[in-house]
């Protein structure tokens, strides 16, 4: 089993591995700038968004970023699970679901009363993991660019 982990600033260069592979794969071109204000946003404590990576062999083989914030339809917070990724040689192997599982832990540290996330509707190899862990809620997401 993998151990999971906070990134730290010696981090970096294999997060960015990581995030260049997870925006291949979702066939996204996102400006580097947002890349970089990503990872100082995570590496700010002060900062509600975090990182977290699965590690096999001392090397980041997988990561998730996540946040808290305030919800309307519970006392606590809630946990946005927002990006998940697992490098391709490293899938079917339970990092994944050790990343989810280590997510989870931290949400219930943080007094959140839900943890959730959303997947692309062809994603089936994420949705069979995600399948296994509760039932999908229904509910499509709308993004409005501003």
């Amino acid at each position: 089993m993998p151990l999971c982990r906070a990134a730290t600033p010696e981090d970096e260069t294999a997060w960015r591995r990581l995030w260049t592979g997870y925006l291949a794969f979702y066939k996204v071109d996102l400006d580097p700038n947002i890349t970089t204000a990503t990872w100082a946003r995570a590496m700010d404590p002060g900062s509600p968004l975090g990182i977290r990576l699965a590690v096999t062999n001392d090397q980041p083989m997988g990561f998730v970023t996540w946040h808290t914030h305030l919800s309307t339809w519970s006392a606590g917070p809630d946990c946005y699970l927002e990006d998940l990724f697992v490098a391709s040689e490293m899938r079917a192997k339970g990092l994944g679901r050790a990343l989810i599982e280590d997510v989870r832990t931290c949400a219930i540290a943080a007094g959140c009363a839900r943890l959730y996330w959303h997947t692309d509707q062809t994603n089936s190899r994420a949705r069979a993991l995600y399948d296994s862990l509760t039932p999908s809620d229904g509910h499509l997401r709308y993004r409005l660019r501003l």
